[in-house]
């Protein structure tokens, strides 16, 4: 029988990629003189930063070291000059690392509950989906629809945040920082493989988009991992032209995995009479035309 292939450990990956981020002179060492091979800290550099031995960090990054303990992991967080969403995924997968089922891991249902439903028509004109772990976009009010321009075009089994940021046209257009915004979907998806390395729906999202979208490998391999659960989003919208919009990212507590994305603004404000017009079953002519 074949012997089943090794998965990258995702702890090592996640050290590797903020090592060779991290130039020798943002944590305090001399760069030196001659070429170096590693874009930015050797192993050897980060160990004796974290007061760790250089064979022990090899055996961690590598997956060989199973269980760092947590002092490892805050020295190795201090070292790498970690922000606070950066930190709280290298514990996670220091905690996971040891694990053995994660092969176990197995796609989620998306069944959205009655009561989410009746929440996003509650809402309404303030424009509000509601996505599963990956991103699939599985219920919306009518503004929420709207809002993500040339959405509707797709069939709804193929609707998913990712894929309408990297592969549908409008959403260059849409997105006045379009960088900025799939970043932010990428790093969701970074955390969710790092957690879930052998989730099969994650696997195939992420095996699509890399083939179909250069962009997409470019930011995955960065290995950002921020969170972006509230901000601002300039949008430039076919509909409702130049707006600028405040948006928070709810989890829905329960099996599934699903959240809410909700975008808001000031009653009487002008991006709130575009939601407004947005949700209207007929849009009326914007002002001039």
């Amino acid at each position: 029988m074949p012997s089943r292939p090794r998965h990258e450990s995702p702890l090592g990956a996640f050290l590797k990629a903020r090592r060779d981020g991290l130039a020798p002179e943002q944590a305090g060492l001399r760069r030196g003189i001659g070429m170096r091979r590693t874009p930015g800290l050797r192993r050897e550099e980060l160990a004796a930063l974290a007061g760790i031995s250089n064979d022990y960090y090899i055996r961690l990054e590598r997956g060989k070291e199973r269980r760092p303990s947590p002092a490892v992991v805050e020295s190795l967080a201090r070292a790498l000059l970690l922000d606070d969403a950066e930190r709280d995924h290298l514990r996670e997968l220091a905690q996971q690392a040891d694990r053995m089922d994660l092969a176990d891991n197995v796609t989620v249902g998306s069944d959205v509950p009655a009561g989410v439903i009746r929440m996003l028509d509650a809402l309404r004109p303030l424009p509000s989906f509601v996505t599963n772990r990956i991103g699939d976009y599985l219920a919306w009010n009518p503004s929420g629809l709207r809002l993500l321009a040339g959405l509707s075009d797709w069939p709804e089994a193929e609707r998913n945040a990712a894929r309408y940021g990297f592969l549908h046209p409008a959403a260059r257009e849409l997105y006045v920082d379009w960088e900025a915004q799939v970043a932010g979907l990428v790093s969701a998806l970074r955390r969710l493989a790092s957690t879930e390395p052998n989730a099969a729906d994650v696997a195939a999202l992420v095996t699509d988009l890399r083939r179909t979208s250069p962009e997409f490998s470019r930011l995955w391999d960065r290995y950002d991992v921020g969170l972006y659960v509230t901000g601002s989003q300039r949008l430039l919208h076919p509909l409702v032209g130049e707006l600028t919009v405040d948006y928070q990212v709810l989890r829905i507590e329960g099996e599934g995995g699903l959240t809410m994305m909700t975008y808001h603004a000031e009653p009487g404000s002008p991006e709130y009479d575009a939601m407004a017009r947005l949700d209207s079953p007929v849009l009326p002519p914007t002002d001039g035309e």
